[in-house]
């Protein structure tokens, strides 16, 4: 007789990291997604040339840590640590588990800064990249800018929404000139597979690899500072 699969909810303490210094002048939120084994906490370090007084980020740490070193070494105190957002194992709740885990980040986050009209800005590197692509598909908060950097964009993302798959976002796509692991022509590649289905997506290219960087960091936050404050204008 073969084994018979069962599931059940079970609750889980997840952290994630602050940057940034909340006040009045508060209007942006990032949420920013690392990539495949890395943590959130030098992830969000690396997010510092965005700092800026009308910004706090928030960097979530996916659900599922491992050791990096050889799997037979005798880990200990030393031993390098890394997280994931999923795997293809039970890919279905895996994927479910994290959209419902960064909609409540992104709830507890805003209603911290409460009394604050903020736009929401999801960023997601390398293996959150289809992390970011799904959450802004299928998650309960619309989000009004979405970055995607040096990774695949999710292949099960609705197709039946045209425009509108990550429902009304913007589209960035960040590609590195010396990215060996998601070249610009593969970035270009997937930005070609969204403009086919009718999304606008900005290209930007930075001579980094495959890693964050500082000029595009820069550049894409004075974008974004430039799109709100024309926004509050109208």
């Amino acid at each position: 007789m073969p084994p018979v699969e069962r599931f059940l909810h079970v609750r889980r303490t997840a952290r994630y990291f602050l940057l940034g210094d909340p006040g009045p002048a508060t209007r942006e939120l990032w949420v920013a997604c690392h990539g495949y084994g890395q943590l959130a906490e030098p992830f969000v370090e690396a997010l510092e040339p965005l700092l800026d007084p009308a910004r706090v980020i928030v960097a979530p740490e996916g659900l599922s840590r491992f050791y990096l070193d050889e799997p037979a070494k005798r880990h200990g105190p030393e031993s390098p640590v890394g997280a994931s957002w999923m795997t293809r194992e039970d890919r279905l709740h895996e994927i479910e588990d994290y959209v419902a885990y960064l909609d409540a980040v992104t709830e507890a986050v805003l209603a911290y800064l409460s009394g604050h009209d903020l736009r929401v800005v999801g960023l997601g590197f390398s293996q959150a990249v289809a992390t970011v692509c799904r959450w802004a598909a299928f998650g309960r908060r619309r989000l009004d800018r979405v970055i995607l950097w040096g990774g695949a964009i999710a292949a099960d993302r609705p197709t039946d929404r045209g425009a509108r798959v990550f429902q009304g976002a913007s589209i960035v796509m960040v590609a590195g000139r010396k990215d060996a692991v998601t070249p610009v022509k593969f970035m270009q590649g997937e930005r070609a597979r969204l403009m086919d289905h009718g999304v606008d997506v900005e290209f930007v290219e930075h001579d980094g690899g495959h890693a964050l960087n500082s000029d595009a960091l820069r550049r894409i936050g004075a974008s974004q500072s430039s799109s709100a404050a024309n926004d509050l204008s109208s």
